[in-house]
């Protein structure tokens, strides 16, 4: 005895099919896009909390604080940020002061 086996008709979409298939993948890609869009407006954000601080150290410069606090920046540069933060008028720390640093 042979076994018949049928085969299962092709799957075919109606017109409404199609548009709630349509509507479906709309759907997700609006929504997709409101994740990312929420995701970067918040990357720009300023942080919040308490600035970064350091305490001088013996032996300790304003050039040497700003190297090590961001060596990837123009040390001019830092030097600058750090006196103006800080309302320095000149390049002198002394041991045991705070200084506020830059948030990078």
């Amino acid at each position: 005895m042979v076994a018949i086996t049928a085969h299962p008709a092709p799957l075919r979409l109606t017109r409404r099919g199609r548009a709630v298939v349509l509507a479906f993948f709309m759907l997700m890609a609006s929504a997709a896009s409101a994740v990312l869009f929420a995701t970067a407006s918040r990357a720009n954000d300023p942080e919040t909390g308490p600035a970064p601080t350091v305490v001088v150290q013996p032996h300790d410069t304003l050039w040497s604080i700003a190297t090590r606090t961001a060596p990837r920046r123009d040390p001019y540069a830092a030097v600058a940020e750090l006196q103006r933060l800080n309302d320095l008028s000149g390049y002198v720390v002394h041991p045991g002061e705070t200084l506020v640093l830059p948030r990078n």
